[in-house]
């Protein structure tokens, strides 16, 4: 596999995913430069800059976006105007018009860019597209996800279920709800702190007859007790978390589990994932094993991997189409949640 090199802009937790990358597979990335908004900042890191072209002369074979997104916009036509490719963090809009802007922008100056968006290159997501497209649950039709926000979540939704650029029709609601603190970035809370939050629930009815059930709270994404959950009903069965019910050729019921599988555990050698297996065989193996990361490292690591496969071939592995699309649906659902209304779609100018 050829080795990428790479520029990062950006400063922050999820920006140190993609220079863990490079620290963590030296032989297939390399961080040339980084670019931040302060001199201060600056000097703290290795081999930042506040200069954008300086970093640019680093000769990388594309530039990570990772910045908020009232930030993106101005750092996306410098780098059309150096015709630097770019792997964007997130579709750089605050709105609906923003997200039309974005695709002319790219459109005209015929930009390079894909979008980072690595929650369906996790294990359990990659094992379970497999299952569905071996025809395991028959066509899979309704979905059912509790896990991730957002975009996030709208990209796995059209993935698992085959949703294309379907209009849909999306109702929303949020009810608050309290329960004790456990865990957040900076680690586990012990003091037993009771919190409220609000729990956005929402369904998408597509054209085409399928359903995606949103069901999301901020705080789960990292809380012990509030943990995440999937389900996809087939024609032939369903995928319930890691348990598979299903007809077999007989018409019998049948069932099966998605088992995870990790090397270094109740053992003496190196700690990594192996892989995801279902009955008699791995539906998903982990190309990166044996280096030690956990499920959202391997996700990134895999959109870098894709973006320089997408350099070569020309085969995006996470369009601005796509990724505009999921975003969109986002914002429409963000906004039928805080009012409480039903909202139909509509064909946008990427469509």
């Amino acid at each position: 596999m050829k080795k990428r090199k790479y520029i990062v802009i950006g400063y922050g937790w999820r920006t140190d995913f993609y220079i863990r990358a490079a620290q963590q597979l030296p032989e297939l990335f390399e961080v040339t430069a980084r670019v931040v908004r302060t001199p201060e900042r600056a000097k703290t890191l290795e081999k930042a800059t506040t200069d954008l072209e300086a970093a640019v002369r680093t000769a990388p074979d594309f530039a990570v976006l990772c910045v908020p997104r009232q930030a993106a916009g101005p750092y996306l036509e410098r780098l059309a105007s150096l015709e630097i490719p770019v792997l964007c963090e997130t579709p750089p809009a605050e709105d609906i018009s923003g997200l039309n802007r974005l695709w002319r922008l790219a459109d005209e100056k015929k930009m390079k860019i894909q979008v980072a968006e690595q929650y369906f290159f996790w294990p359990l997501y990659e094992a379970v597209a497999r299952i569905i497209r071996d025809g395991v649950i028959g066509e899979a039709q309704m979905a059912m996800l509790s896990a991730v926000h957002g975009y996030h979540a709208m990209n796995l939704f059209r993935r698992l279920l085959g949703i294309g650029f379907e209009n849909c029709r999306i109702h929303g609601e949020s009810f608050p709800t309290s329960f004790v603190k456990t865990e957040d970035r900076g680690g586990f809370d012990y003091a037993g702190r009771m919190i409220r939050t609000q729990r956005e629930v929402a369904t998408l009815a597509f054209d085409n007859g399928k359903t995606a059930i949103y069901d999301f709270m901020g705080e789960q994404y990292n809380s012990v007790i509030r943990t995440r959950r999937l389900n996809i009903q087939g024609t032939r069965g369903e995928i319930n978390d890691f348990t598979v019910r299903f007809l077999n050729e007989r018409n019998e019921g049948a069932e099966g589990m998605i088992r995870r599988v990790d090397r270094g555990v109740l053992g003496n050698s190196g700690w990594y994932h192996l892989g995801m297996q279902f009955q008699d065989r791995f539906v998903y193996k982990n190309p990166l094993a044996p280096v030690r990361q956990n499920d959202d490292e391997l996700a990134v690591a895999q959109c870098l991997i894709g973006m320089g496969e997408y350099l070569d071939s020309g085969k995006a592995f996470s369009s601005l189409r796509d990724a505009l699309q999921d975003t969109y649906l986002s914002f429409v659902t963000e906004q039928a949640v805080a009012q409480g209304i039903t909202i139909r779609t509509e064909d946008q100018d990427w469509v």
